[in-house]
């Protein structure tokens, strides 16, 4: 049934890139809760209405503080270089000051919670749902997902390269850590509250406390790791993964695919990039409509850039989070099946998250596919995620492994 349209793989992706490259050029920048998101998720509907037979097509906007999912680096830099100072006279302030620090940083980060988003202006994203509806009896459904918001840039790899954006982090938050100790040391071999700070009284912490200070001037870099005046294309980065469940449904219909069983659909989960806020906003909206005891997949996809990068990350949300097995293997074995090129891997610690993981977190079986290398790439999150700088072939067997995918799955609920 779906030999025709993996055969007709690259017609596919020129389709994806072709209208991506028309979103890119034509319509404005999509940070996450601007109007250029919505102008692109707006558009995006209309083309899974009219282009590719959806009949239940819905634009839904949600409330959220974009700007906090990076701005938690001001409290958490602010609260360390204030430590340096408190140092030398009240150490136990400095290590309060500094956990706190770090546990706004693992919160926000680390488990993606809503923890300093008060702090910062509101605004309104925007998701979108297509669903193509079976000539029979619904037996199971399978979501395809990309984020369609593009992020602010990233100014040390945009300007120096990942090694400078990486080790920059690498040497904040070490020395960060390094210096917690010696607050540690300090506040109890000096006391909570300080005597007068001079190396007679204090010994050697006294030079430690100017010996840190080295950190600190990469610690004030930390505010300037991203640019929020600019936004990247988000090209790759993921109008790559929107397309991907646009274009299956696309060529369904120029084929004239009609399933029996099986809905096929399209969520694209805006706000992605401030913190998954999208995808959480929709898995709770739609958890009752669509945990209705039905079978549901959702396969997500991020940056489909490199063919030989095209992964199934089994863990997700810096590692943490452990994706559905039984969707996760049936996209490896669709890719094994077709002698295609994918890989299982995890979104490592550090290594921030893709929606797949807050639809996990909510109940539902979903899995995560990447195509891109983890250590920082030149295109990520900077001005050069352009749609003269895609893949076509990594977005041609990305597209292949998926319709195979739904292959096997109609297969199995249209026996």
């Amino acid at each position: 049934m779906f030999s025709k349209i993996i055969e007709n793989k690259q017609q596919s992706a020129k389709y994806m890139v072709d209208e991506i490259t028309h979103i890119c050029k034509d319509m404005p920048k999509r940070a996450p809760g601007s109007e250029g998101e919505n102008i692109a998720c707006e558009y995006m509907a209309d083309v899974l209405r009219n282009d590719c037979g959806c009949e239940k097509v819905t634009v839904e906007r949600f409330k959220e503080n974009p700007n906090a999912f990076f701005g938690w680096i001001y409290v958490t830099a602010t609260c360390l270089l204030i430590s340096y100072i408190l140092y030398f006279f009240v150490p136990l302030a400095s290590v309060i000051l500094t956990l706190f620090g770090f546990a706004v940083m693992i919160a926000q980060f680390g488990f993606y919670q809503k923890v300093v988003d008060f702090l910062f202006p509101s605004a309104m994203g925007t998701n979108v749902t297509a669903i193509k509806k079976p000539k029979g009896e619904t037996k199971a459904r399978i979501f395809y997902n990309g984020h369609p918001d593009a992020v602010w840039l990233l100014t040390f790899n945009d300007k120096l390269g990942g090694w400078a954006y990486e080790g920059h982090i690498a040497v904040g938050f070490g020395g960060a850590i390094i210096s917690l100790v010696f607050f540690i040391i300090c506040a109890i071999k000096v006391g909570p509250i300080a005597q007068v700070a001079t190396p007679e009284v204090w010994g050697w912490t006294y030079y430690a406390g100017f010996a840190i200070l080295v950190f600190a001037p990469f610690v004030f870099g930390l505010y300037f790791m991203w640019d929020e005046r600019k936004v990247v294309d988000g090209a790759n980065d993921n109008l790559s993964g929107c397309y991907m469940g646009i274009a299956i449904l696309k060529a369904m219909k120029e084929q004239g695919i009609e399933l029996e069983n099986v809905e096929v659909g399209v969520i694209l989960s805006g706000s992605e990039e401030a913190g998954l806020r999208g995808a959480k906003a929709w898995a709770e909206a739609h958890k009752e409509e669509f945990q209705d005891g039905i079978p549901t997949w959702i396969i997500g996809y991020d940056t489909i850039r490199e063919q030989n990068q095209l992964c199934v990350n089994y863990r997700d949300l810096n590692g943490m989070v452990p994706m559905d097995k039984e969707v996760s293997d049936a996209f490896m074995a669709a890719a094994k099946k077709l002698d295609l090129q994918c890989r299982p891997n995890i979104v490592p610690p550090f290594g921030g998250a893709t929606d797949p993981a807050a639809f996990k977190q909510a109940g539902f079986k979903a899995a995560g596919i990447t195509g891109m290398d983890h250590n920082i790439q030149p295109y990520y999150h900077t001005m050069r995620d352009t749609y003269d700088n895609m893949d076509e072939d990594a977005l041609a067997d990305c597209f292949a492994i998926s319709v195979k995918v739904l292959d096997n799955f109609v297969k199995e609920h249209q026996k």
